[in-house]
């Protein structure tokens, strides 16, 4: 009996973990705190006993992502790295991950043993996944109140003026036609005024708002009467919880999405099931891994459900995913996220990806189609290591504030 081509045999030999931080433009500000003028990320190697390295990453980072990581060895030395459903019951057995929740360690590691899977065969991880429906993946602006950064002058983002500067300088760099206004960190009514003002700046495109949540849900509901005449995509995580996200999409004109309560197969059941939310923004990360997230987007095509792909704070690598993903989603409604263009450079060969009229071509080289600039990396490890991390929690401009869920009485507790 003919058994067809033996493929490549394999087995993972070491593991190593590199925590960088790489500069933005200026600090971001969001519901929750902001990010203080850079992202921490860390770089995974999988190594393999024929040479063969695959690239991870995953947000955060220092001496505790790096044990938790080669924590993980003795689980995944002599490990086929084309064995990925055995990886992923290896790591995310679901009792066992009541005591370790190793989410997005396993999505690090997936993606480096699909880059080697893509190095081995000579296809690209999206190949693995059914192949390319789409040789770019359009992306939406990330529109954010900024810090002004001292060193550059840029920033200091605050009025519907600057923001739509903000916006149309985006636009014109990279060519976007979707603007999302990361929302929750002033009152309401100036979020709405900026919102409107975006609208009549760019009534050819179209618009989204994320306040990460941290609305009530009747506060939710007055704020939708007062923008669901916009060109909004959908209205992303106004409240929290699933109930409260079913409650707003009861009694909304809108389409409502998240990428904060819906982030596994249970919730995504429950969503279903209850009609809860009506878009899904899938995040390779928070899912636990590429295959996981285009799984979920499988589930949400059966069902009808509208996807878009999420950014949680990437570098090349992530971004490589992301783009893997959107290239291969079916059902694709609306372009993706993406922090990306925040950032002042990367650690991939060759410099960031270009954006060309607001989207991001694909790579075409094995597997990720992504590699490492040695000589970045040691750059950015070493301004980890003078910087360290940062608390995402927290905003340095209010050093004595912290957020509430959901949020009342922004004027008082933001000052």
């Amino acid at each position: 009996m003919n058994e067809g081509p033996a493929r490549p045999q394999l087995r993972i030999s070491d593991i190593t973990a590199t925590t960088v931080t790489v500069p933005l433009e200026a600090p971001l500000r969001h519901a929750h705190g902001a990010h203080w003028g850079r992202f921490v990320r860390t770089v995974v190697e999988v190594h393999t006993d024929e040479g063969i390295v695959g690239l991870g990453e995953l947000g955060g980072g220092g001496e505790a992502t790096e044990t938790a990581l080669m924590g993980l060895k003795p689980y995944l030395i002599g490990h086929d790295p084309f064995e990925l459903e055995q990886l992923r019951w290896k790591l995310l057995n679901p009792t066992a991950s009541l005591y370790n929740n190793r989410m997005q360690l396993h999505a690090a590691l997936e993606f480096a043993c699909l880059d080697i899977m893509g190095k081995a065969t000579g296809l690209r991880a999206c190949d693995f996944l059914g192949g390319a429906l789409r040789a770019e993946v359009p992306f939406a602006s990330y529109l954010f109140f900024r810090h002004l950064n001292p060193d550059t002058g840029v920033g200091g983002e605050e009025t519907p003026e600057e923001m739509v500067a903000q916006a149309r300088h985006l636009a014109q760099h990279y060519g976007f036609t979707s603007h999302k206004l990361k929302a929750g960190v002033f009152e309401p009514a100036h979020e709405i005024r900026v919102l409107h003002a975006l609208a009549e700046a760019f009534p050819e495109h179209t618009l989204r708002i994320d306040p990460n949540a941290v609305w009530s849900v009747e506060e939710a509901l007055v704020i939708e009467r007062q923008v669901r005449h916009l060109r909004l995509d959908y209205f992303e995580d106004p409240t929290w919880g699933l109930e409260g996200m079913r409650r707003v999409r009861e009694k909304s004109a809108l389409p409502t999405a998240t990428n904060t309560v819906v982030v596994n197969f249970e919730q995504l059941a429950a969503c279903i099931r209850t009609n809860a939310v009506d878009v899904i923004l899938l995040d390779t990360t928070f899912w636990g891994g590429l295959r996981q997230a285009h799984k979920a987007g499988q589930v949400l095509e059966t069902f009808q459900w509208g996807v878009s792909v999420h950014s949680s704070g990437e570098l090349g690598i992530q971004l490589a995913t992301m783009l893997h993903l959107g290239a291969a989603l079916p059902n694709l409604r609306f372009s993706a996220d993406a922090h990306y263009h925040h950032l002042t450079d990367d650690i991939i060969a060759g410099g960031k990806l270009a954006y060309r009229d607001g989207k991001i071509k694909l790579p075409q080289g094995p597997g990720l189609g992504v590699t490492l600039d040695r000589d970045k990396l040691q750059e950015y490890a070493a301004l980890y290591q003078e910087l360290g991390n940062y608390r995402y929690d927290r905003d340095p401009g209010r050093p004595d504030w912290y957020s509430v869920l959901p949020n009342h009485a922004y004027a008082k507790r933001r000052k």
